[in-house]
């Protein structure tokens, strides 16, 4: 069981701001019996081993029981790494800043904006006189709202005439939504309270909302039951939600989202249909005529058709109907038919990725490279000038259809989010804070960020950034970091985390991947990545760290993975299928049984990626040759890279099921010395509203684990335990 490291013998290594560590990182582990039975069954002529099925029922008392003890083998593991609570001081040093949200104008006539002063829970809302802050005052915080900051404001819908405001919040990182309403003016909390609604916000028309629910699920079963039949609801403000009455729904499609929206200035309701595509379909009314018939719009899910903005009976779309790389149209909804759209912005050479109004003109922000590039056109679409980024990056804009106030936000890799004005007739950007505690803990200048471009298996050139300290050298010493997703047309773009600066200042190499079946390069490239060309995404992945090995970057004991959600399916997929190339690997939130997943909460909604067992025996075959629960390799020449699986107790996107069998599997399985754990929150959920203290203890865990696998420590966290 012994390991000695031989790079502790590398200058190199202490040059680049880690030094070596001793420690055995690899003690012998007695891992937990998980409950089990011996279910089987058959796949089309296959039959599949689940004797894990019993995990999947996450408040059976076995479970709980389980759960309770693979959380004190991986908390012993963690609690020996003698620079951990080292990591944790250095990361909450590096998030003690005062991180700004982009403004916006209320319908009061007010600006609200999110701040976090540091290292609260959760962002609160404020609002002010102007977009500086001028008379500022809470608006509404949602560290009030729990005593652990696990209640998370996920959405705020203010009435037309901006009375009233409607919030959405969810509870320990849940998608169940609950709405409240506000008296604007006073912040009085009105008695109206919507509860199991799911991905929603609240549409505002008369006297009351729309908002998209579905039925109340079992006891025991909210947060893994199939959710089903998605329905519209209207709310009468006063009234109790039993009185609330169904406006829309299909009852022939029980696995279809339906997400309403009501334009500014009423004339016109749409309801977005999707599930079970890779777009969704459209649906229009005209609000100025009463008694008017739903219009189709578009009536497939083949296409991405966002309503961007409705006034004087038309539609502004968002949209790649007929566009692989989008463009934006004019829809009459008196003319609806397609041959009758009016192109404004028609598809170019790269990727529209969004398109919005900005006081009579439009903003036009386009992927190239899976980097923003932003443009300002007329409402025609005559092209006016380039809106210039420093850098690779990200950028956000706030505008509205008839104010100049126009503001946007920039972040890359080592560039955290600044926000800026913008004068729309001069072109002039402009600092919008300048605080010396708005400031994150990073010199740019000391860090490169270049893009390189690298082969796959079948000859696809795929992007890749790199971020680093300058002067690091190819002599394969460098530890690696390297993250991607790959799904879901979900492009990644450059972007700045606190978190990712303990690694960088730490000497590591972070390496991000644009794979396909994201939406770099629009509807090919994510088709690329899907069903049954789902190994694309795998090959690319794998030829993305043979690339940081072959180009002198590093080794395979240094080389550490991450991905979460699709990605985590990634990251367990390609472990399985290349173990001896990755010295560490962190799956989060994964979903890991590609057999079952269509049958919990809402993984019906990736067929379209990933294809079901049920489509056909090819379909079932191909998902049963990567499922990474199906494909855990075993035997005495085994070496899997030591692997720190990571779920929550409240997740209700991706169940932690898939994450409790397949943890289950791998330490069943013989896959060499190296530790096979599973960290479980609680009151946590898939990521999103996760309070900050919660997200500091996961990467803590997280670096602490690679670092100490590597048999490295980390010289910040050496600094910040004195």
């Amino acid at each position: 069981m012994k390991q000695l490291f031989p790079l502790c013998a590398s200058i190199a290594l202490m040059a680049s701001g880690v030094s070596c560590t001793r420690s055995n990182p690899n003690p012998r582990i007695d891992y937990p019996e998980a409950p089990q039975d011996s279910t089987v069954y058959d796949a089309f002529g296959r039959t599949v081993d689940d004797r894990y099925r019993p995990l999947e029922n996450d408040t059976a008392a076995a479970t709980v029981a389980w759960v309770e003890a693979e959380n004190a083998v991986t908390n012993a593991y963690l609690d020996r790494i003698p620079f951990r609570e080292g990591v944790r001081k250095r990361l909450t040093s590096l998030n003690e800043y005062v991180k700004n949200g982009l403004p916006w104008r209320g319908n009061d006539g007010k600006f609200y904006y999110f701040r976090n002063d540091g290292l609260k829970s959760q962002a609160v809302l404020y609002r002010a006189k102007d977009a500086k802050g001028d008379g500022e005052e809470v608006f509404l915080d949602p560290n009030a709202l729990s005593e652990d900051g696990t209640v998370a404001l996920t959405g705020v819908f203010q009435s037309k005439d901006g009375t009233k405001t409607a919030y959405t919040i969810s509870r320990s990182g849940s998608d169940w939504t609950e709405i409240y309403v506000l008296d604007t003016a006073t912040r009085e909390l009105l008695p109206d309270h919507i509860e199991w609604a799911k991905f929603t916000g609240a549409a505002w028309h008369g006297d009351g909302f729309y908002y998209s629910a579905y039925p109340k699920p079992a006891d025991g079963k909210e947060l893994s039951a199939a959710n089903e039949y998605h329905s519209v609801y209207y709310h009468k403000l006063g009234t109790p939600q039993s009185e609330d009455k169904v406006v829309f729904e299909d009852r022939k499609a029980p696995l279809h989202f339906h997400s309403v929206g009501v334009s500014d200035d009423e004339s016109a309701m749409f309801i977005a249909i999707g599930g079970q595509g890779n777009g969704n379909a459209l649906l229009a009314k005209d609000l100025r005529k009463p008694g008017a018939p739903w219009v189709t719009i578009e009536p497939s899910q083949d296409y991405d058709v966002e309503v961007v903005d409705a006034f004087d009976g038309n539609l502004y779309l968002y949209t790649g109907v007929d566009a692989p790389l989008y463009r934006f149209v004019k829809v009459d909804l008196s003319r609806p038919a397609k041959d009758n759209w009016t192109e404004i912005i028609p598809e170019g050479e790269n990727v529209l990725s969004g398109v919005q109004f900005a006081d009579g003109k439009l903003i036009a922000t386009y992927s190239k490279d899976a980097s923003d590039h932003a443009y300002l056109y007329t409402p025609e679409g005559e092209l006016i000038r380039e809106i210039e980024f420093p850098t690779y990056g990200s950028s956000s804009f706030s505008t509205r259809r008839t104010g100049p106030e126009t503001f946007y936000s920039f972040s890359s890799f080592v560039y955290p989010s600044t926000l800026y004005s913008y004068d729309l007739s001069t072109g002039e950007s402009g600092l919008l804070i300048d605080r010396e505690d708005a400031k994150a803990k990073v010199n740019s200048e000391d860090y490169i960020t270049e893009q390189v471009f690298f082969e796959s298996k079948d000859g696809t050139k795929i992007p890749m950034f790199l971020t680093y300290k300058k002067g690091l050298k190819r002599d394969g010493s460098n530890p690696v970091y390297l993250y991607g997703y790959g799904g879901f047309n979900v492009s990644l773009p450059p972007g700045f985390s606190a978190n990712r600066l303990f690694w960088l200042e730490n000497g590591g190499i972070y390496a991000q991947t644009n794979l396909r079946g994201g939406g770099e390069y629009g509807h090919a490239w994510h088709e690329a990545g899907t069903k049954m060309q789902k190994q694309n995404v795998f090959d690319d992945f794998i030829a993305a760290g043979e690339y940081m090995i072959n180009e002198g970057w590093t080794k395979p004991e240094l080389l550490a993975i991450e991905g979460g959600s699709n990605g985590g399916l990634l990251v367990g997929a390609v472990v399985n299928q290349r173990p001896e190339l990755f010295g560490v690997a962190i799956p989060r939130v994964g979903v890991m049984d590609m057999m079952r997943y269509h049958l919990f909460t809402i993984g019906w909604n990736w067929a379209h990626d990933y294809g079901t067992a049920d489509d056909s025996p090819e379909m079932a075959h191909y998902l049963l040759g990567y499922s990474p629960l199906h494909t855990v390799k075993s035997g005495p020449d085994v070496k899997y890279p030591a692997i720190m699986v990571t779920t929550a107790d409240h997740d209700d996107r991706v169940v932690p099921a898939h994450s409790f069998k397949y943890a289950a599997a791998l330490q069943a399985a013989q896959t060499g010395e190296r530790p096979k754990l599973i960290r479980i929150d609680s009151k946590a959920g898939h990521g999103a509203g996760k309070p900050i203290g919660k997200v500091i203890d996961e990467y803590t865990d997280i670096y602490s684990f690679i670092f100490y696998n590597m048999g490295l420590e980390p010289a910040t966290a050496k600094e910040a335990s004195k």
